[in-house]
């Protein structure tokens, strides 16, 4: 049907043509052909026209897309930093957590520091008091030792070794006796071997 309507046309127009043809009508003949060449001029500059609209058309999607790619890149980015940043902040809470119970436990220790500080010095404070009336009796009695038996002991020895030397009038004789292996009734009797009867 659409066929048939364009073909009816098609046949008027060349009816149209023949006829103008026919009647020698030049100047209607020249006012047509500028008519359609105008037509064809204006066809083709639209033709330009859409072809440059969808070129700019098709560079701006492209554009639009690489921006767009772009931005999901770079928010995948930053979404990757943002998770490296939580598990950094994560692991310095926990880091400061320990360093606050740390804190508190040194904090705890230091008072027990100070505390046994303060003990050891009200001791030493009792000690001073000791030794003010017990170091000179002791040191007068140990003098009086000496002078009697001319032996001068070693007391950073251990605890079951006496040693010492006695100086007697000739020569000098070094003194080292096991406690443990001998009674105290031997060790008392060796010991007054070395003191002089000569008063």
């Amino acid at each position: 049907m659409i066929q048939c309507d364009k073909f009816q046309d098609l046949e008027e127009t060349g009816e149209d043509l023949v006829g103008f043809i026919n009647s020698s009508q030049l100047e209607k003949l020249k006012q047509a052909k500028l008519e359609h060449q105008v037509y064809y001029d204006k066809h083709v500059e639209t033709m330009r026209t859409v072809t440059q609209i969808l070129k700019d058309t098709t560079q701006i999607e492209e554009s639009a897309s690489r921006r767009l790619l772009d931005m999901e890149e770079e928010k995948k980015h930053k979404e990757e930093e943002l998770e490296n940043l939580e598990v950094q902040l994560r692991q310095c809470t926990a880091k400061s957590q320990i360093t606050d119970s740390e804190y508190q436990f040194l904090q705890k220790e230091l008072e027990s520091l100070r505390s046994s500080e303060q003990e050891l010095v009200t001791l030493q404070n009792e000690v001073d008091e000791d030794t003010t009336e017990v170091i000179p009796s002791t040191v007068y009695v140990t003098q009086l030792y000496y002078l009697i038996t001319k032996i001068k002991w070693e007391y950073d020895t251990q605890p079951n070794i006496l040693k010492g030397v006695h100086y007697g009038a000739d020569l000098a004789t070094p003194i080292n006796i096991d406690t443990s292996a001998r009674s105290p009734k031997e060790v008392s009797d060796q010991l007054w071997q070395f003191v002089s009867t000569e008063w």
